[in-house]
């Protein structure tokens, strides 16, 4: 298969998504890749959003298998990893896409589960597969490594424990970079601002308790770049591109994907 990531084995973390109106993240990614030319390992703890996922590429043509692992259990993470590379040969790629909210509060008022689960999934679920594809992409002498956090490391929001959460991942991001050089290994992080995926759309209507076109339509109003949220393809878009050769002279990037909305920042 041609393609931009022909040839290439590609780890998607999240690959699943919650139901919704809309494509999430990690599946646009999946299927992006895949057309692309990679060989896709769709990873949810959810077996049954991978699958669809892996369907809906099978169906194209493509090529790519479900794997069941949830990626805040370092134990189930390793094993994945190790399984992959013995199936495989060689890793690639890896795109880590988990992350959550909900319960979130500002500085006086966050509680401590909502800290300690927020900050525990959004870590864990990348720092440990980055940890266990190290030593796998050190061997082969090259890897791309993107991790999704979002432009509320950066911009202002109530909610602290996931802007928290966000801005560890682009630092260690940024230490997987400069670590990893020597190794032929990239890593960068993407940062999306609004996007009409179901997580945001869907979950936080619910949360809310606020009509969905109501949500869209105020969100909408807040992006700069023709008053309009992104989509996930526009994640997959700039995923694919720092996953392929076309980025090889870039790691440590942190990229926002979200028209224009975190340059208001000053």
């Amino acid at each position: 298969m041609s393609g931009r990531l022909a040839g290439k084995i590609a780890i998607v973390v999240g690959a699943g998504q919650t139901p919704g109106d809309t494509i999430g993240n990690g599946r646009a990614t999946a299927i992006l890749f895949a057309r692309e030319g990679a060989t896709v390992v769709a990873v949810d703890r959810d077996l049954a959003s991978a699958e669809d996922t892996v369907a809906m590429i099978l169906e194209e043509g493509g090529q790519a298998s479900a794997q069941a692992t949830d990626a805040t259990q370092e134990e189930e993470v390793e094993a994945l990893i190790a399984e992959c590379a013995n199936h495989h040969g060689r890793i690639d790629i890896l795109h880590n896409n988990v992350g959550i909210g909900g319960d979130d509060a500002g500085p006086a008022h966050v509680t401590e589960e909502a800290w300690d689960r927020i900050l525990g999934v959004n870590l864990k679920s990348a720092v440990f597969p980055c940890k266990h594809v190290l030593p796998v992409m050190r061997e082969q002498g090259a890897g791309s490594i993107i991790n999704i956090s979002s432009i509320a490391a950066v911009c202002s929001t109530g909610i602290v424990a996931y802007k928290t959460s966000k801005a560890g991942l682009n630092a260690y991001t940024q230490a997987l970079a400069i670590g990893n050089a020597k190794y032929g290994i990239r890593a960068n992080v993407i940062m999306p601002g609004l996007m009409n995926t179901p997580m945001a759309i869907e979950g936080i209507s619910a949360a809310r308790g606020i009509p969905k076109d109501d949500l869209i339509r105020g969100r909408d109003a807040m992006v700069p770049l023709g008053a309009k949220m992104g989509t996930a393809w526009d994640i997959a878009h700039a995923a694919v591109f720092l996953a392929s050769d076309e980025a090889r002279f870039i790691t440590g990037a942190v990229l926002p994907v979200d028209g224009g909305q975190s340059a208001r920042i000053g």
